[in-house]
């Protein structure tokens, strides 16, 4: 997993490239590098660490006009200069980047290092650009093709060789854009690198080709077949991918959260029929929805989150029962599938490994598939048979805060549409769940105001705090999961989250004084019951922070720290407790100085299983 970036152009390359890795970092940050031509002669340099690292290594007033470059996240072999991209034969005549993972790379290894060909590194990379080395007879596309038919694994990659001004693009299971300037063009593996310089592009297919030089470029597929690509206008803005004076962006986008929401619901709520419009979904016909008897929904990390949180409001209101699934497993059983199964995916990137798998697992047992995706144009989106953008912008940081938010909104909105289509939801229910639906952003611009001071309060008598504990029931139960993944991910503090009534069948035998224990408490039908399991812990001194309904008096009683919350529908109290688990997160993590937008050992994009 990792960020790509070329230029083949009439500016200088350094400035293009070091905009674009900084602007891809969030995609890996341990390690990153260039490679451009210079007088005819190929010039890398890499480095352990940041951008900013690479940076004061060049001279960025170098007259070279192409290049490529990569910011790297580890799969083989550990952070260093020599393991990072790009990587060059031992002859230094060819110098590639890649994202993926090359599985039979140990194999080809063998084989090259029998002709002589020799390595310096430990990563599966090296050996794809020693294969194009070996078939290299001047041609470079055409190397570049025999080599990766001897290929077995995912790649984006970028090929850059000695004395010719060329690039060669190649894609298989790792996203590749290609952007399109006045005599000049960008390639990257996302647009946040070029929407500075182009909105014009072309998203690269699995098993697409595409050969750059300064006459233009022509894309074939793998076969050699020319392929004519559409070209995309990106509706994405430079303002979206910049802090615009937030601290970090996951606090940018912990706010941006009200504005995302509106996104989501703009043209696709009629208030005047109360009705949901989602023209991605009209291939469904109503004799498919009619007979609709069982959803799978699969997905991973926070997204999976969602997924747990959808099923309640799924089973809810369509009657229809609903499978939740880690994507990472689903294809490593037989799972039962077929054309009566509605397979519904949710990734923020369009580009999770295990997920995009999944999803060719579903379709080759001839299941219909939905797509829950924000990035427009990603392979999920289009692969799947019908979806649902989310529409939650351009996000940055790595922990995922307002995607999740929209990913939820979106499940509403498919409960929505399928309820009218089958009349499962009365025109009386319809309109009261889109207003409240329609509420939200103000409600959640408000508690982020109203809660920050009490958040950072927590966040100063916890921050050395070595364990969490989250707990909530029934529909909030998934929102405890994703709190303390949040934690984890950005403060590296150990946190669990379980339904609350699970605490006494183990976690319990952790509570004392040094286990804060974060209670989702909303007034519902089990709020007594929660209650009940704040008391289990107040009694062996256990410390509680309680997210509450606003008016709760009687949970200070028993609360060492209380958050209140608007009092809403139910089952829409996990938007509100969602916002308040990030904020926790975050100042947790703020204070320990910890890097909140590029955590450790994490990416953005987890485009390998």
């Amino acid at each position: 997993m990792c960020g790509i970036i070329g230029y083949l152009g009439r500016r200088k390359v350094l400035p293009i490239l070091i905009n674009g890795l900084l602007r891809l970092e969030y995609r890996g940050y341990d390690s990153c590098g260039v490679s451009f031509l210079y007088n005819d002669d190929l010039i890398t340099v890499k480095t352990k660490g940041k951008v900013l690292e690479l940076k004061e290594k060049l001279d960025l007033l170098t007259e070279s006009t192409i290049g490529i470059a990569h910011t790297r996240w580890a799969t083989h072999g550990i952070p260093s200069e020599v393991n990072s991209h790009p990587h060059t034969d031992f002859l230094n005549n060819i110098s590639l980047v890649h994202n993926g993972i090359i599985e039979n790379y140990e194999s080809l290894k063998k084989f090259l290092q029998t002709k002589n060909i020799t390595f310096r590194s430990d990563t599966d990379s090296e050996v794809l650009v020693g294969l194009i080395f070996y078939f290299y007879k001047g041609d470079l596309k055409e190397a570049v093709l025999k080599a990766i038919s001897q290929v077995v694994g995912t790649f984006g990659i970028l090929v850059l060789s000695k004395n010719k001004r060329e690039i060669v693009v190649a894609r298989k299971g790792s996203p590749v854009v290609l952007g399109i300037g006045e005599d000049e063009y960008f390639i990257a593996s996302d647009t946040s690198a070029i929407i500075e310089y182009t909105k014009d592009v072309i998203y690269l297919n699995d098993g697409e080709i595409a050969l750059i030089n300064d006459q233009g470029y022509y894309i074939t597929d793998f076969n050699n077949e020319i392929i004519d690509k559409d070209i995309d206008t990106l509706s994405v803005t430079l303002d979206q991918i910049e802090k615009q004076g937030y601290k970090h962006f996951m606090l940018k986008e912990i706010y941006e959260q009200k504005d995302v929401i509106k996104n989501a619901l703009a043209g696709r709520i009629d208030l005047k029929s109360n009705s949901v419009i989602l023209g991605g979904l009209d291939f469904i016909n109503f004799e498919y929805l009619e007979k609709l008897k069982r959803i799978v929904i699969l997905a991973c990390g926070t997204s999976w989150h969602c997924a747990l949180v959808s099923k309640f409001i799924i089973e809810k209101y369509l009657k229809i029962p609903v499978e939740v699934d880690y994507a990472s497993e689903f294809r490593y059983r037989d799972p039962l599938v077929d054309q009566d199964t509605l397979v519904i995916v949710i990734s923020q990137s369009g580009e999770t490994a295990d997920t995009l798998a999944a999803l060719r697992e579903a379709k080759e047992k001839n299941a219909k598939t939905l797509g829950i995706v924000n990035v427009v144009g990603s392979t999920i989106a289009r692969e799947v048979s019908c979806g649902i953008y989310t529409r939650a912008g351009p996000e940055i940081g790595v922990a995922s805060t307002k995607a999740f938010t929209n990913q939820l909104i979106s499940m509403w909105l498919f409960v929505l549409y399928v309820g009218q289509k089958n009349n499962l939801i009365s025109i009386e229910d319809r309109l009261k769940i889109i207003k409240n639906l329609s509420s939200l952003p103000e409600i959640i611009f408000e508690e982020i105001n109203n809660s920050v001071e009490e958040v950072k309060k927590i966040a100063e008598n916890f921050k050395n705090s070595k364990n969490f504990l989250y707990l909530g029931r029934g529909i909030n139960y998934p929102i405890a999961l994703e709190g303390a993944l949040k934690l984890k991910e950005i403060s590296y503090i150990h946190a669990e989250g379980y339904p609350a009534a699970e605490m006494k069948h183990g976690p319990i035998a952790l509570i004392d004084k040094d286990m804060p224990c974060v209670f989702i408490v909303n007034k519902n039908n089990n709020y007594e019951k929660v209650i009940s399991n704040i008391n289990e812990v107040k009694a062996r001194g256990g410390v509680v922070i309680s997210i509450a309904t606003k008016g709760d008096v009687d949970i200070l009683k028993i609360s060492d720290y209380v958050i209140y919350v608007e009092d809403i529908d139910n089952d829409l109290t996990p938007f509100l407790n969602l916002v308040i688990m990030q904020l926790i997160a975050y100042f947790i993590s703020d204070l320990k100085g910890c890097e909140i937008d590029k955590p450790r050992n994490l990416a953005k994009s987890v485009t390998v299983e």
